[in-house]
């Protein structure tokens, strides 16, 4: 009888097909993300969701105009989940921002407009707009004056 050790094949030699495949797929994947520009989506987002003062300075500035309070309720500070469903865009090396996102009031939703730039380390708001889509009797856009506002 033959005693002898079996030798197996090495996890290389039995997977490396599967490993390049693998490799290969994933380098066209990060290629496809970064050349479509979701990239910079991604950042975008990224840096809004980290930056508390830019939206609850627009909130503030909202809750202040009395129609808004009027056909909304008081509004609520925005939850992550609105940031990430909204859209932002920074441009001017992340010195000026427009956004949209959706805000809740104690008596209905709405959807947020804004542009903002930043002074240093504070948000200058040069255009604020609430839109009421629902109820259909509601429906309106309420611009927020802007005038004398640092947040």
């Amino acid at each position: 009888m033959n005693n002898e050790l079996i030798k197996q094949k090495s996890w290389w030699s039995k997977n490396w097909k599967w490993f390049i495949s693998i490799c290969i797929l994933l380098f066209i994947s990060v290629f496809a993300f970064v050349s479509s520009g979701m990239g910079e989506v991604a950042s975008d987002l990224t840096k809004a969701y980290s930056d508390n003062q830019l939206f609850e300075g627009a909130i503030k500035k909202a809750n202040a105009n009395p129609k808004v309070v009027e056909y909304l309720g008081k509004l609520e500070p925005l939850d992550r989940m609105a940031i990430l469903e909204g859209q932002i865009q920074y441009q001017n090396k992340n010195q000026t921002v427009t956004s949209s996102v959706r805000i809740i009031g104690a008596k209905g939703k709405a959807r947020m407009d804004f542009e903002a730039y930043k002074i240093n380390t504070e948000w200058i708001y040069t255009d604020i707009n609430v839109r009421i889509r629902k109820p259909v009797e509601n429906k309106q856009t309420i611009e927020i004056d802007t005038q004398d506002q640092t947040y």
